[in-house]
């Protein structure tokens, strides 16, 4: 018979290793790169305790818990908070949250959906730009012409890379919006009336948090309470830093009825805009963009 110690001893060995991590990590990291002074009598290496704790907006006494190995819990929250104050890539992040037995609720986390047909129908799809979307606009996968409509995606984590959060807090996707208050009003309503199917899901809170952490103008927006389930217009509006003004058709073409990820695809409105979007395809095909 299996005993109550036996069955503890997994998850105690669990927490020693996530306390051993958390702590090989902190070690690692300069207090320059997080932009904090070292001071002269620095006798740490890397970042202390507390100066974790501050920048992942959790507090010193708990931190120093989870380092300590006790038992205690952590939400998908608070270790995503870690997991960027602490730099960590993606094999870190997914070895993080395994050792904390919890889901990694951000799109780097694998997604079934997308298949190898799939990405290459999406690379089919040139010029035409095209993104695999879920419901809580994070993009999971997109092709080349749309990885530079609206900024440079590659250079965004994966865990950044969500429509919301790219609206409201990045400047160069901002800029690429026409129409952007409008834009803005509609995306927050349309987030509201989806995020009321998944009031208890780890990943939408945090997508939530962070806006409401990072935008003063998307919690303003957000008291107003609207709600919008669907769009009267298709047509968007895009001024892109290399080709200039497109105008092009929005299309989402669902992928199954339970992972709520579509196929968001923008074909051109105009012949303008066609010439546009080839130009922008040869530009990123042939790695010749200019600096915007």
């Amino acid at each position: 018979m299996t005993t109550m110690a036996q069955d503890a001893r997994p998850t105690e060995i669990r927490r020693h290793e996530l306390a051993g991590f958390l702590r090989s990590r902190r070690e690692r990291i300069a207090p320059e790169e997080v932009g904090l002074p070292r001071g002269r009598r620095r006798r740490t290496p890397g970042l202390r305790r507390e100066e974790v704790a501050q920048l992942s907006a959790v507090g010193v006494t708990w931190y120093t818990w989870l380092e300590q190995g006790r038992d205690i819990q952590v939400s998908a929250q608070v270790l995503d908070a870690l997991a960027r104050t602490l730099r960590l890539d993606a094999s870190e992040r997914a070895h993080l949250f395994g050792l904390a037995g919890a889901i990694d609720p951000t799109p780097a986390a694998s997604c079934p959906t997308l298949t190898p047909e799939l990405r290459e129908m999406l690379a089919q799809l040139e010029p035409m730009p095209a993104c695999v979307q879920n419901s809580r606009y994070d993009i999971l996968a997109y092709n080349r012409t749309y990885g530079r409509l609206l900024c440079d995606l590659d250079a965004i984590p994966p865990e950044d890379r969500n429509m919301m959060l790219l609206a409201f807090t990045h400047e160069e996707w901002r800029s690429a919006i026409v129409h952007l208050d409008e834009v803005l009003r509609v995306m927050a309503a349309k987030f509201r009336a989806g995020m009321a199917d998944h009031l208890a899901e780890p990943a939408w809170k945090l997508v939530l948090k962070r806006l409401l952490d990072e935008s003063a103008e998307f919690r303003e927006v957000w008291e107003r309470h609207e709600v919008v389930r669907s769009q009267s217009s298709n047509v968007k509006h895009f001024r892109n830093p290399y080709v200039g003004l497109v105008r092009v058709v929005h299309t989402d073409l669902w992928l199954g009825r339970d992972s709520g990820a579509r196929l968001l695809t923008y074909t051109a409105a105009d012949d303008a805009s066609r010439d546009r979007l080839d130009r922008l395809q040869e530009l990123v095909t042939q790695e010749v963009l200019p600096v915007s």
